[in-house]
């Protein structure tokens, strides 16, 4: 599609609207990607899954971290198996129920996941300063109405990349 300056013309249509949204998809996902380039030397995708579901939700139980990535138990275990042994994860007993395991990030981990986050934040700060300031108060509105809409509830989770069911 052909692209048009529509500033100030409220009439776009349905697929201008999609085509738009595309667009800043493309962007996100490309910093979002990159960001995961900061930390594949260290754990891969799934692990890296794990230890965002962990940091988005507090202490794990092996079984919830399973259901909450939709594979089964034994699958999560090896991941899991994998980040202790790097040091980024810790099992411990529950204080609720000794036969139960819970799983945590460690310093290490939450450094890691940090640092993926502070990747993220600064990549998006410096594509925010090419756009006009007087645009940024509509992008930010658009922009949270839009997650909100998708149903996310925090900025301040955004960095899980959906991995939040």
């Amino acid at each position: 599609m052909a692209r048009s300056d529509h500033e100030g013309d409220p009439e776009l249509t349905a697929a201008e609207q999609v085509d738009a949204i595309m667009l800043a998809l493309q962007a996100l996902v490309g910093i979002a990607a990159q960001s995961v380039t900061t930390v594949e030397d260290r754990v891969t995708l799934p692990q890296l899954r794990v230890l965002v579901l962990i940091a988005s939700r507090g202490t794990l139980n092996l079984n919830a971290l399973a259901a909450a990535m939709n594979v089964h138990p034994s699958n999560a275990s090896r991941a899991c198996d994998r980040l202790v042994a790097a040091g980024l994860l810790r099992r411990t007993e529950s204080s609720l129920d000794r036969r139960n395991l819970v799983l945590e990030l460690t310093e290490e981990g939450g450094e890691l996941i940090a640092a993926l986050v502070d990747h993220r934040r600064e990549a998006i700060s410096a594509v925010l300063e090419r756009v006009p300031q007087s645009r940024r108060r509509a992008l930010v509105n658009a922009m949270r109405a839009f997650g909100e809409a998708a149903g996310e509830s925090s900025a301040g989770n955004a960095w899980r990349l959906g991995w939040h069911s």
